[in-house]
């Protein structure tokens, strides 16, 4: 049982610190935002260094195999509670914007958010997997609504609810079949009885299939990424920096585990279905961008598309490609970060709607902001010399590699076509005339974080090794079963 606990001593503190900040907010009813703001972050970055301490050298079970933590799993946490840290390290100053924004639950539900991702990422069990899915989601659902007065944000909400309640219906069945089919729960059992099959049943490809469904709305990619704009543009900008980083890069490593430890005798099944995924979503992103005016409805577009060029290598498959998705995917998480410190460093107030237009004549206002705007949008279209070629490199050679062709072909022209829209927010800073008047400084926190976030961008080109290195080793860990 102690070897159990301290495996999960992250999760227990989150556990703890969520409930002592519930329990804080509910006895203190006068208690300042910003304390509770300031008393999640500490917990977060406590985690972290917790998770460091107790960092994984080889792989670990817990709880009689209901969990499992191993180098890959560990690092994949480390970032994800990195992330949630620094979207509510620069969101205090937009919610005191608001009187009802600016309510304790908030940071409590971001708290809860982040432990379900922890013990999803380190589920062993068809139980575990999908409870901590569960409570992801849940904390997730209310975060998309949590601006009450706001009708749009309500919808948002709603919607995320709704299809995600279907999602999770699609994993339940698929969890259910896939029991029936192998008489077990485990994670490892299954895998066993996988190996050991000559042929496998219709039913578990079934199982695979309803799984892959409901994995694939998690991670906002196409035939299921409908609720996406709407959510990012209905929730609080805060929010919806979060939702794009730390959930998906939580699904997508889960989605990596769950193809490489339970399926891995039906490759061919599920890389037709991914093939058909990435170009989807690489060509929906691309395309459906370019209308949009809406910088939220825009970023979400672009999440599409960027999700489209990670799954071109699970399509690939082995150790190279799971590489080159983990070093794709942080790198994202941090142009994303970048980015939306960005839009919270000026003008955006929760009671306007945030338009390309609240960022014309920027350079003229904020030249710094605007600076950082633009670097991590031409990052974020894969133009060297910035981090962002790095990730798509990588992605495609993998795939070249491997002979997999029409795949980073239509990489590259979907590329080419989101461009214009990354250019556009550019064009918008320096080359139109100011539409505001006045732009409101809302966080100086968001504008050092952008800062940061492009220096990042430009050091990791140059350096690409200080992030390669460490993630090979996660990727390795990740393809041991």
């Amino acid at each position: 049982m102690f070897v159990s606990i301290t495996t999960i001593i992250p999760e227990i503190w989150l556990l703890v610190a969520a409930v002592a900040l519930l329990m804080l907010g509910v006895c203190y009813k006068g208690v300042n935002f910003s304390v509770m703001i300031l008393g999640a972050f500490i917990a977060l970055v406590i985690a972290v260094i917790l998770q460091i301490i107790w960092f994984p050298k080889t792989q670990e079970l817990a709880f009689h195999g209901m969990f499992i933590t191993k180098s890959g799993i560990a690092v994949t946490k480390i970032v994800c509670m990195s992330a949630a840290a620094f979207c509510l390290w620069m969101s205090g100053a937009y919610f005191r914007l608001s009187a009802t924004l600016a309510r304790f639950e908030l940071p409590v539900l971001i708290i809860l958010a982040v432990l379900g991702m922890n013990l999803m990422l380190s589920a062993n069990h068809l139980i575990s997997f999908y409870v901590s899915i569960e409570l992801q989601s849940l904390a997730l659902y209310v975060l998309a609504a949590f601006y009450r007065d706001n009708l749009r944000s309500t919808e948002a909400g709603l919607k995320y609810f709704a299809l995600g309640a279907l999602s999770s219906g699609l994993l339940l069945y698929g969890s259910s079949l896939l029991y029936g089919f192998t008489g077990s729960a485990s994670f490892t059992a299954i895998s066993q009885y996988m190996a050991m099959q000559q042929e496998l049943p219709v039913g578990v490809v079934v199982a695979l299939v309803f799984m892959l469904c409901g994995m694939v709305f998690k991670i906002s990619a196409v035939p299921f990424h409908m609720w996406t704009p709407d959510v990012y543009q209905g929730a609080p900008t805060p929010v919806t920096a979060f939702f794009t980083t730390a959930p998906k890069l939580a699904s997508l490593t889960l989605l990596l585990r769950l193809i490489i430890e339970l399926f891995p005798a039906i490759q061919e099944s599920w890389k037709q279905i991914f093939w058909i995924v990435s170009v989807g979503s690489m060509m929906v992103g691309a395309f459906a961008g370019l209308r949009q005016q809406n910088i939220k409805r825009l970023l979400a577009y672009s999440s599409i598309g960027h999700i489209g060029y990670a799954l071109i290598s699970l399509v690939v498959g082995g150790t190279g490609a799971i590489n080159s998705l983990l070093l794709y995917m942080v790198i994202y998480l941090i142009m994303s970060l970048g980015v939306f410190a960005c839009i919270l460093a000026v003008t955006i107030h929760p009671e306007r709607p945030d338009t390309l237009t609240d960022l014309s004549g920027l350079a003229k206002t904020n030249p710094l902001i605007a600076f950082c705007m633009a670097i991590l949008m031409l990052s974020m279209a894969g133009i060297p010399p910035l981090v962002g070629f790095w990730g798509k490199f990588y992605v495609f050679i993998a795939a070249v590699q491997q002979q997999y062709y029409i795949l980073p072909i239509i990489g590259v022209l979907s590329s080419v076509v989101a461009a214009f829209y990354y250019l556009k927010v550019i064009k918008v800073m320096y080359f139109d005339d100011q539409l505001i008047q006045s732009s409101l400084k809302t966080s100086s926190q968001a504008t050092l974080l952008a800062v940061i976030s492009t220096i990042t961008v430009i050091v990791l080109f140059i350096y690409p090794d200080l992030l390669i290195n460490p993630l090979q080793q996660a990727a390795a860990s990740l393809t041991l079963r």
